[in-house]
């Protein structure tokens, strides 16, 4: 009688077993044929799928990262769309802003060679040729750069550098530039090195984008350029006195081919400040921009110091 009861519990305990297992294999196929059915959803196309499972489950761990897989591939199927329509804006503004100027640098030349025009008129169509040939010339570098920035292949000679005095050299040569264009400027820069890790090349590129944009687009007449220690980062501060930037167009000043509808000038390739932005990050540095409609506009740049700096007395060039 023992042993009938003996045998019948381990009867019934095999039966459990096997229909546990049963039940888990049944439930694993199941969740199987779901991924199946995701994966092959998103090979469609469809990003859209997540496949549930409970953490202590068999296929647990595969599914978090067929999960993970398909959330990557949203994000880069995401960048692709916005690349593809930023792509369709480029070619489009290419064939306003390249071809445009061509047209007109072309019919120019054509009238001062073909005679068309002479004596001082001829050399007043060469000297507008000339000023649109440069014009063109200023967008192709600006489109190179940007295409560089979004290769493979873009990469950065970071060096430790003497801020302050790669600064003053650089803002000396807009000096002549700010008298022609009849801007007024202060120049406030610190006496002492403050060294920081950068890639030269790089930070010019973004300090003449920087006040180039003020003497293009601002349509103000006076620009201030600050350059301060702030803990431990070094900020280089540039405001004007323009027409300011309106709070809806600030958000989006630093996206690819975005122009402002108010209060800047047409001219540009909407890529100026994003090329600024990409650098900026690259050398793990920041950069802001606050605006007041009629009151002007302030950049900030902050990039980290190298080492701690005391405080310096400053120098001040005033024009």
């Amino acid at each position: 009688m023992y042993d009938d009861m003996i045998m019948l519990v381990g009867a019934a305990v095999i039966l459990v077993s096997v229909c546990g297992s049963v039940f888990v294999i049944r439930r694993v196929r199941r969740q199987i044929t779901e991924m199946v059915e995701a994966l092959t959803d998103v090979k469609n196309g469809n990003g859209n799928r997540r496949i549930l499972s409970e953490t202590h489950e068999l296929v647990a761990p595969l599914a978090y990262m067929i999960n993970d897989i398909i959330l990557s591939y949203e994000d880069r199927l995401l960048a692709y769309y916005r690349m593809e329509e930023t792509n369709r804006q480029l070619m489009t503004s290419l064939s306003h802003d390249v071809r445009t100027p061509l047209t007109t640098l072309i019919g120019y030349l054509d009238a001062a060679h073909k005679g068309i025009v002479t004596g001082k008129e001829r050399d007043d169509y060469i000297e507008a040729a000339r000023r649109k040939a440069y014009d063109l010339k200023e967008y192709i570098d600006v489109l190179f750069d940007w295409f560089k920035l979004g290769s493979d292949e873009f990469s950065m000679n970071m060096a430790t550098v003497d801020l302050t005095e790669l600064t003053r050299n650089l803002l000396v040569d807009w000096i002549p530039v700010f008298e022609d264009a009849q801007m007024d400027f202060a120049i406030d820069i610190p006496e002492r090195s403050f060294p920081v890790k950068l890639d030269p090349d790089g930070y010019m590129r973004i300090l003449n984008n920087l006040v180039q944009n003020v003497i293009s687009h601002s349509h103000g007449n006076r620009i201030e350029i600050t350059l301060l220690e702030q803990e431990e980062n070094i900020k280089i501060r540039l405001a004007d006195n323009g027409v300011g930037i309106d709070k809806e167009d600030l958000k989006h000043i630093f996206e690819r081919l975005y122009k402002c509808d108010k209060g800047r000038s047409e001219k540009g390739s909407g890529l100026g400040l994003s090329i600024v932005h990409q650098l900026v990050i690259k050398m793990n540095g920041t950069i802001t921009a606050e605006s007041v409609p009629g009151s002007g506009t302030v950049f900030v740049l902050s990039f980290p110091l190298v080492q701690e700096k005391c405080k310096v007395n400053t120098r001040l060039m005033q024009g």
